[in-house]
Parts: structure tokens; sequence; C-alpha cells
């Protein structure tokens, strides 16, 4: 049994170490650019319904670090904002599927073809989608607010912030709480991949998903209906092809996993229509085969070496992967086992959100209540996904508020 336990946590802390200096580095971008790209900029670009906004969004949802659960109230703001639905759909498929740390961390595990292809078929299945909704209807441009909107904090009054302060921002939103975010989901994927590195038999892998008639559907069921995010699937994808999956399988997955999840599928239904649902599932469907295709083409044409796909990046030193695994695993328990401050008391009015699955969810719909007069303080229960809100505010009015941040809604009785 001691011998099992050692090899496994082995195979995990191996996995770990490979990603950790790339997902430090991506952690660190992606604070950099929640810093520097102004909100207003960004929601102006995606209005109309035009070939140039489809491509805005895209482009700008590319590197965003979103998952498919956080990308929801994200899609929803810039809908509200004046953005089209053939830009608001480009942006809920490019931005999910891929990120600054997914796409690092890709490299890390699955070599520089992997790195370039997975962010290129975001990118792609995104303008497809935004396409061919545009032209399937006719929309009116919708107006823009021109409301104030700080790419720092959340106040809506013109203000400006110190050199300092914008330092400070970037490193606690790269660092920690982009880390409550998708820190879990790293663990999952990490764990997973060593049990798959450990347990599973080459020649299993290779007889049922080795043969891309049988893999690529099978992961696109797997993939579409279930939450994995763009960086924590990467281990798992990783580990298969290393035991034989075909490479354009594990592609499939690292597309359709994090694009997808039944949240995501329910907003974009109620939210943009059935016809829009239809094209974003078959966007995602032809690109994650299309672009699993062509990699496994390219694959047989180097003849067949796993290695390049298998054995990463050896520039970085053995002691700055085991250094960076040290400080990512701290800056990931900080994560999980941070305390909610603020305990639902029983004093406020408290509502029940459904789909409030993460730490983007709670700083949203926080932050969308707190813009309301008369609100004194908002607490937030993530597990229970309950929200207690006191001040004197109209019921009406918190329940329109978080409808509008892109979320369900339903009122508790705590009498």
């Amino acid at each position: 049994m001691w011998p099992i336990m050692v090899g496994l946590l082995e195979e995990i802390w191996k996995l770990l170490a490979e990603m950790s200096p790339y997902l430090l580095l991506g952690f660190f971008i992606a604070g950099l650019l929640h810093i520097i790209i102004p909100k207003e900029k960004i929601y102006k670009h995606f209005s109309g319904n035009n070939m140039f906004s489809v491509l805005k969004a895209s482009l700008f949802g590319v590197p965003l670090p979103l998952c498919s659960c956080g990308v929801i109230p994200v899609a929803a703001h810039l809908r509200k904002e004046g953005a089209g639905k053939s830009s608001t759909i480009s942006f809920l498929i490019s931005t999910p599927t891929t990120g600054i740390d997914s796409i690092l961390a890709t490299y890390s595990l699955l070599g520089l073809l992997f790195a370039i292809i997975r962010p290129v078929s975001a990118f792609f299945a995104g303008i497809f989608a935004g396409i061919i909704l545009n032209l399937s209807q006719k929309e009116k441009k919708a107006e823009v607010s021109e409301d104030f909107s700080c790419a720092i904090c959340d106040v809506a009054t013109p203000h400006a912030h110190s050199l300092t302060y914008k330092i400070k921002r970037m490193f606690k939103y790269g660092f920690f709480d982009l880390i409550e975010d998708i820190g879990k989901w790293i663990v999952i994927g990490v764990f997973f991949g060593g049990v798959i590195g450990y347990f599973v038999p080459s020649n299993i892998i290779e007889r049922y998903l080795g043969n891309p008639e049988l893999a690529y559907p099978l992961m696109l069921v797997i993939s579409i209906p279930m939450y994995v995010c763009a960086t924590g699937s990467i281990p798992i994808a990783a580990s298969l092809i290393a035991k034989g999956m075909t490479p354009g399988a594990g592609l499939v997955f690292l597309i359709a996993g994090p694009a997808t999840n039944t949240a995501t599928l329910s907003f974009v239904a109620g939210k943009l229509g059935k016809k829009a649902l239809f094209i974003y599932l078959f966007a995602i469907v032809f690109t994650s085969l299309l672009f699993g295709f062509l990699i496994d083409y390219i694959w047989q044409i180097l003849g067949k070496d796993l290695t390049m796909f298998t054995d990463g990046m050896k520039m970085i030193p053995s002691w700055l992967k085991t250094l960076s695994a040290i400080l990512l695993t701290g800056f990931i328990l900080k994560a999980i086992f941070k305390k909610n401050k603020k305990e639902i008391t029983g004093m406020g009015r408290i509502l029940k959100v459904p789909d409030m699955s993460c730490e983007h969810c709670k700083k949203t719909i926080d932050s969308s209540i707190r813009k309301l007069k008369g609100i004194k303080d908002v607490r937030i229960n993530l597990k229970t996904k309950e929200v207690e809100v006191i001040g004197d505010v109209p019921g009406e009015l918190i329940i329109s508020a978080i409808r509008e941040a892109g979320y369900s809604v339903e009122e508790v009785d705590n009498e």
C-alpha cells in the first residue's frame, strides 16, 4: 500500500512541478491584464452586430482567464451594456476555452504545438459562431452605456488610483482572487492526471482511445455537459495522451470541456435564444473536431512521435520547478482553506442564487448589489448559495440587480 501511495504522489508532484512556473507567470500576466484593460472600452467595442465586433470579442476573450462558469455574468453584463448577440456568443466561446494561464500551462505539459493550436482554435470558434449568428438574424444596435466603469474597482463615479494601489490590486487579483476561482480545479486536474499516469495501463487507453472514430465522440459526450476548467483539464489530457490516446482527442477534450457546461448551455438558451444555443454547440463541436483532426494529421506527418506532446519543455531548471510548485501549493491551500469572514446572520433579507458557483460569481453579485442605494452590508455564503442583504432596499430591486448580473434568484423565508 505504501509504495502505491508514494508512486501516486510522485506522479502528482511531477505534473504540478511541470505546470507551476508557467501557471505563476500566467497569473501574473492575468493580474496585469485586469489592471490595464478598462471595462468600459471593452463594452463599447462589443456593441452592435458586425464582423468587426465579433472579431474583437473573440480576440479579447482568448487571453482572459475566465472559466465557463465565471464568463456567464461577464457575458450577461456585456449584453446589458449593448453588446450584440453575435459578439456576446463569440466572447462566451473564446474566453473559457483558453486563457493566458492555461496557454502557458499547456506549453509546460503538452509542448509548443498544443500551446499554439489551442488559442487559435478558441479564436476560430468564437469568430465562426459569431459570423453564423450574425448572418442568420438582424438585430438593431443597442445603446452603449456611457457610465464610468473602473478597471480596478466597482466604484461608478470617476476617480483615479495610485500606482502602488494598482500594483497591489494586480497581485491580489492574479495570485489570490484568480487562484480562489480555479485553484480547486487545478488540484482536481493534477490529481486525476496523476491517477491516470500511475494506475491506468497504456494498452487500455491505446486500445479504446487511440482510435479517433471512438475517442472523438466519447470526448465530446463526456466534456460538453461537465464543468472543467481550461487549466485543470490540461494534466488530465496530458496523462491520457501519454498513455496512448490520440492527441486530437485530447484537443477535443481541451476545447469542448472548458467551453461548455450545463449552466452555460442554460444561459445561452435563456438569454440569447434557441437558435444561438444551436449555433453555439455546433461551432464548438465543429471546431474541436476540425482542430483535433488537424493536430492528429500533423502528428502522423511527423511520424507519430508522442515525445513532441509528452516531454514538455526542459528549459526550466528543476530547482525552479520545485520552488514554483511549493509556492503555488501555498497559494492554493490558502484559497481552499480561506474562511468566510462574513457569515449569514439572518438579520437581513436572504436570497438563494442556485447558479452561483465560484468566487468570481460571488464578487460579481456582491458588486451588483452594493451599487444600490441604502445597502449597509452584503454577506454571501458560496457553499449554501445564499446571499444576505442588510439595508433599507426594496426586495424587487435586489432581485433585479442579481438577475441583471446574469444569475437566477429565489427568495428564502428566514422569518
